[in-house]
């Protein structure tokens, strides 16, 4: 199975509530991207944003300009709903948005950003569902629902930062992020997570963190001294080097109201080092929102990715091997991908293989073992007349590195000079080798048997 990266920042993350509903058009299919869950502070507190996307499926065309439906007669009882511009309502509770088109070579666009707050005199506890639509030319989503719930207690959030493309190796560059407090509580201090991937690192190594790195990257976990009030909003800034090693990138935050045991976890079995820089801080910004050691009310919000992209290249380069024996033997041939570089090669998102590897048995031998990350396709009428081999490396190769595949063959008769062709696919949606790959010539070797 394809290994994926989870971080902390993610494992509080709610998941989207996604549909799934009969596709109305053979070549694709719509759907709703919104929280499943999220929770209000009581008391009136300031507005929280809920933001609802359509997806679709198919990349390769386009969707046409479509209607999101939101009805929130559930929550009417005890919260309130700021439509935005593109929202018209047909009632106290029910709106329909226009949302643009969705161009072909994307698979979202955004449909409506709702403002929620709770109403004053609503009861701790109380509970509904916010309900959405969509339509967009011949397409309909499934119906989805975000469950709101009133709390009581901070409610530490990140705004999601732009992700950055086209960075050059060798260059610096920054995330800012806001953090606000949605909740009816002040937080008095609060818990920081970072985690830089492997071809960047942290341009400081504050005071007031601690450092450790990994085969993937380098984490931080900081503890930042500023309260943060019901309603306030605060700058948080990380300075980031871009470097020579540098390709898919991802940059991941997040927050959480700061107690010995959630520092404690943070640490996980981890060995850490203190910077010794100058403090890491939060600023206040000039734009403060009106105000009407706990837990955190909503996780949905404390965690976010930034996707980083370099310009750069990586040379994958495929070799085979050569085995000789007698009828009856089981012998070990080899396959090697080999990163040349100059960067790293990783999917730390979709954790996507950094490449697939093809091939089929040598004539008068059968394949009688093969590594974890392996699968078949059995002989057919339209496809191959053999079965054919299809291997995994795992989901990052560091510049310079190499994952070999060990193939266990049986010589069920001597045939000389049997030969099969190996070569590396260049069909993965997620991480396709031609992107990035300058040199596809040397992407196919053999396996040589007597």
């Amino acid at each position: 199975m394809k290994s994926r990266l989870l971080t902390a920042a993610l494992a509080g993350s709610a998941l989207a509530a996604v549909g799934t509903g009969p596709v109305h058009a053979a070549s694709d299919q719509l759907w709703l991207d919104v929280p499943s869950q999220a929770v209000l502070a009581a008391g009136g507190t300031p507005e929280r944003t809920l933001a609802v996307r359509v997806t679709h499926d198919n990349t390769e065309t386009g969707v046409a300009a479509g209607q999101l439906t939101v009805d929130a007669s559930e929550i009417a009882a005890f919260a309130r709903v700021s439509w935005p511009a593109n929202c018209v309502p047909e009632s106290a509770v029910k709106a329909v948005c226009d949302f643009p088109e969705t161009p072909a070579g994307t698979n979202s666009v955004a449909a409506a950003q709702l403002g929620l707050s709770a109403l004053p005199d609503a009861d701790l506890g109380a509970s509904g569902s916010l309900r959405f639509t969509a339509t967009a030319g011949e397409l309909s989503a499934f119906p989805a629902e975000t469950v709101i719930t009133l709390g009581n207690g901070p409610d530490l959030g990140l705004s999601q930062a732009e992700d950055q493309r086209d960075l050059r190796p060798g260059t610096n560059t920054r995330v800012s992020a806001t953090v606000g407090n949605n909740g009816n509580r002040t937080v008095e201090r609060t818990l920081l997570w970072l985690n830089a991937s492997y071809g960047t690192d942290f341009r400081e190594r504050h005071s007031n963190c601690e450092y450790a790195q990994h085969a993937t990257g380098t984490s931080a976990v900081c503890v930042l001294d500023e309260a943060v009030a019901p309603g306030e909003l605060y700058e948080l800034t990380t300075g980031l080097r871009v470097g020579r090693k540098a390709l898919y990138e991802r940059f991941d935050h997040s927050v959480q109201p700061y107690s010995d045991e959630a520092l404690e976890e943070a640490h996980g079995d981890r060995t850490w080092t203190r910077g010794t820089g100058p403090e890491l801080d939060l600023r206040l910004t000039p734009a403060r929102r009106t105000a009407a050691g706990e837990e955190d009310l909503d996780l949905s919000d404390n965690g976010r990715v930034v996707i980083l992209e370099a310009r750069n290249t990586a040379d994958l380069k495929l070799t085979g091997s050569r085995a000789r024996g007698g009828a009856g033997d089981t012998v070990t041939a080899r396959i090697t991908v080999y990163n040349r570089g100059p960067a790293w090669v990783a999917s730390l998102g979709a954790g996507a293989p950094v490449a697939t590897v093809r091939f089929q048995a040598p004539e008068g031998t059968t394949v009688v073992g093969t590594p974890e990350d392996c699968w078949t396709l059995p002989p057919s009428e339209e496809g191959p007349s053999v079965t054919t081999y299809f291997c995994w490396t795992p989901i990052y190769l560091h510049d310079r590195a190499s994952h070999t595949m060990e193939v266990r063959l049986r010589i069920d008769e001597v045939v000389r000079g049997a030969r099969t062709t190996v070569e590396i696919l260049d069909d993965e949606a997620e991480l396709p080798v031609s992107k990035f790959d300058p040199n596809l010539r040397n992407n196919r070797a053999q396996i040589v048997v007597n």
